[in-house]
């Protein structure tokens, strides 16, 4: 299988198996988006690291296959394209993206729909399409913008070019970088912490975020308002309050 979803201690990785570089064909974005969805859906996964092996996260789309795909293949194709990383992006749980060597293109448009990124050392992020005469087609132009602003997104799919991991983390495009040997297991720690949180409100938290970026902000605080006082109807909420007042904060035990 050329993805896989492997689940333990709540945490579910999402793995991408394509060597030598994890190209993202055809296969391989069907593959993503069943297994997103499978995540979306099992109780015993709670959190999600996509992860692409030691060597490399994601190099890109498969040009060879593109290459024969005519303007009314791709019409057809780039909707199905689109759909497979938007299933990664809601996933309605805590996402974190393990990046090591190359995540360039689709592997950049993937890291991405993780709510946080946490890069190895010897990371390398870009958009190079322009250099294929394309523009990013799975989010990047839309996503990009909206983690680093329009500046810098437009200066990294103007020119295509590369970015080493300190630059990466500078203009906010990662969120952490650890030395490669460590990028899985700070990846799998940060999302095993979340995976012994309140899922219901971990989920309202994350579709208030992303439903306020995406809306005007009278419509992002509604959707908090309505997230907030629904949670009070949740055991999670209980148990939160009564250990803060019996215990103190911070050490309600919510699995």
């Amino acid at each position: 299988m050329t993805v896989t979803l492997e689940v333990a201690e709540g945490v579910g990785t999402l793995r991408l198996n394509r060597p030598p570089m994890n190209a993202l064909d055809i296969a391989t974005q069907d593959r993503l988006k069943e297994l997103a969805e499978e995540a979306t859906r099992r109780a015993d996964v709670r959190a999600v690291v996509i992860y692409g092996g030691e060597r490399v996260f994601a190099a890109g789309a498969d040009i060879k296959e593109m290459q024969d795909m005519d303007h009314a293949a791709m019409v057809q194709r780039s909707r199905d394209l689109q759909d497979a990383f938007t299933a990664v992006a809601r996933i309605p749980k805590p996402v974190v993206a393990a990046v090591t060597g190359y995540a360039l293109g689709g592997g950049c448009e993937l890291a991405l729909c993780a709510d946080y990124r946490i890069a190895a050392d010897n990371a390398k992020l870009g958009q190079p399409e322009i250099l294929l005469g394309l523009i990013p087609g799975a989010g990047g132009t839309q996503r990009l913008p909206r983690l680093v602003g329009p500046s810098k997104a437009k200066d990294l799919i103007f020119t295509g070019r590369q970015v080493r991991a300190a630059e990466a983390l500078a203009i906010g495009l990662v969120d952490r970088v650890v030395p490669a040997a460590e990028v899985y297991e700070e990846a799998h720690d940060w999302a095993a912490r979340l995976a012994q949180g309140p899922a219901i409100a971990l989920r309202a938290a994350k579709e208030s975020v992303d439903t306020g970026l995406e809306a005007d902000i009278d419509t992002g605080l509604a959707v908090e308002r309505n997230w907030f006082a629904g949670l009070f109807a949740t055991e999670d909420r209980e148990r939160g309050m009564r250990s803060f007042v019996e215990e103190g904060p911070g050490k309600a035990k919510f699995l």
